[in-house]
C-alpha cells in the first residue's frame, strides 16, 4: 500500500501522546495532521478530508465515540483507528459497533500502530470497487 500522499490525522487530548504519534506516522511515510480534540477537528478539517483518523476515546468536551457518531452523521466512512487506556470490552464493544477498524491500548506499540493505519487503509472486504 502506498503511504505517500495519504493523509493522517491524530486526535488526541494529550499533546505528548499527539506530538510523539505524530513524529512516529509521519516518519512511517505517513503525511500527519493532528488535533488537540474532536471539535478542533471537525472545525478544521474541510476539503483536505484524513484518509484515515487515529482517534483517542477519552477527551474531554467531546470523546472519541461522540466524534465517531458525528462522523457517521455526516456520512464520513473515513476509517478509524481508535487508541486508548481503556481496554475494557464495553469500550472496544462500542468502537467496533461504531465502526473503528482497529482498537490499541495506550502505550500504543509503534509497529502495531502503522500495521493498523495500514490495514485501516485497504479497502473493507466484501465492498464493491
Amino acid at each position: 500500500m502506498p503511504k505517500f500522499g495519504c493523509l493522517v490525522a491524530v486526535v488526541d487530548d494529550e499533546e505528548s501522546v499527539r506530538k510523539a504519534l505524530g513524529r512516529l506516522i509521519g516518519a512511517a511515510g505517513f503525511d500527519v495532521q493532528t488535533y488537540a480534540s474532536g471539535a478542533d477537528f471537525l472545525s478544521a478539517v474541510g476539503s483536505q478530508r484524513p484518509d484515515c483518523i487515529v482517534l483517542d476515546v477519552r477527551m474531554p468536551q467531546m470523546d472519541g465515540f461522540e466524534l465517531q457518531l458525528a462522523l457517521t452523521r455526516t456520512h464520513d466512512a473515513t476509517p478509524v483507528v481508535i487508541i486508548t487506556g481503556d481496554d475494557s470490552s464495553e469500550c472496544r464493544d462500542r468502537a467496533f459497533r461504531q465502526g473503528a477498524r482497529a482498537y490499541l491500548r495506550k502505550p500504543v506499540d509503534d509497529v502495531m500502530l502503522v500495521d493498523a493505519i495500514q490495514n485501516a487503509l485497504l479497502p473493507v472486504s466484501g465492498a464493491s470497487a
